[in-house]
C-alpha cells in the first residue's frame, strides 16, 4: 500500500467483525513493528500477542472503570512489555535509555497500527489499562509496566472511515533556512 494512502486509511477502530487473525498475520505485524527505531538501539520492549478465546479473557484489562466496552469484539491484542532501561558504553561515555523510553514505546505503537493496516486489520491504540491484572494474565511480576495495548481486529461492516481533522498544515509546520 502506498504510504500516504496507509496513513490516511489508518485510525482508531472501536467495532469488529467476528473475524479471527491467523497466527502467521499477528507475527508479521509483531516482527515489521520491529524496524521501530528506538534510543541507543535498546528496543527496551516485549511484545505479546493475545488472540482467540484468551483475548476474550483479556479484554477486561482494558477496560477499568466500565471503559473501552467495544474491546469485548477485538480478534487480538498487542500487549507492549517496557523493560528495564540500559547504559551502553560509547568511548569513554555511558548512555543511557531511560528518559528515552516513553518514546520509543509511542513509536513502536505507531509502527504496530500501521504494520496492521498494512495486512489488512485495523486497531486502536489503548493506554487505559490494569497494569496489575495485565501481569497476572501473562503470569509475569508484579509491577511489570505495559505502557500502551493495542487491539486488533477486522472493522465490521459499514463501520465508515473518518475523514481526518488536522489543523491546518500552516500551523504545524514551520521551515527554517
Amino acid at each position: 500500500m502506498e504510504l500516504e494512502k496507509l496513513f490516511a486509511a489508518r485510525q482508531s477502530t472501536r467495532e469488529y467483525d467476528s473475524r479471527q487473525i491467523d497466527d502467521e498475520t499477528l507475527k508479521r505485524i509483531c516482527r515489521l513493528a520491529t524496524y521501530a527505531p528506538s534510543a541507543v538501539n535498546a528496543q527496551p520492549y516485549k511484545l505479546y500477542a493475545v488472540s482467540g478465546e484468551k483475548a476474550k479473557k483479556f479484554a477486561v484489562n482494558v477496560q477499568p472503570y466500565g471503559r473501552n466496552v467495544w474491546a469485548d469484539e477485538c480478534a487480538a491484542f498487542i500487549v507492549i512489555q517496557q523493560l528495564a532501561p540500559v547504559e551502553i558504553r560509547r568511548g569513554d561515555n555511558v548512555i543511557s535509555n531511560a528518559e528515552f523510553i516513553a518514546n520509543d514505546v509511542g513509536i513502536l505503537s505507531a509502527y504496530i497500527a500501521l504494520a496492521a493496516e498494512s495486512e489488512g486489520v485495523q486497531s486502536c491504540i489503548i493506554g487505559l489499562r490494569d497494569e496489575k491484572g495485565i501481569a497476572e494474565f501473562l503470569n509475569l511480576p508484579q509491577g511489570t509496566r505495559f505502557p500502551l495495548i493495542i487491539a486488533l481486529g477486522y472493522k465490521a461492516d459499514g463501520y465508515p472511515l473518518r475523514e481526518k481533522q488536522r489543523r491546518d498544515f500552516n500551523e504545524t509546520y514551520t521551515l527554517i533556512k
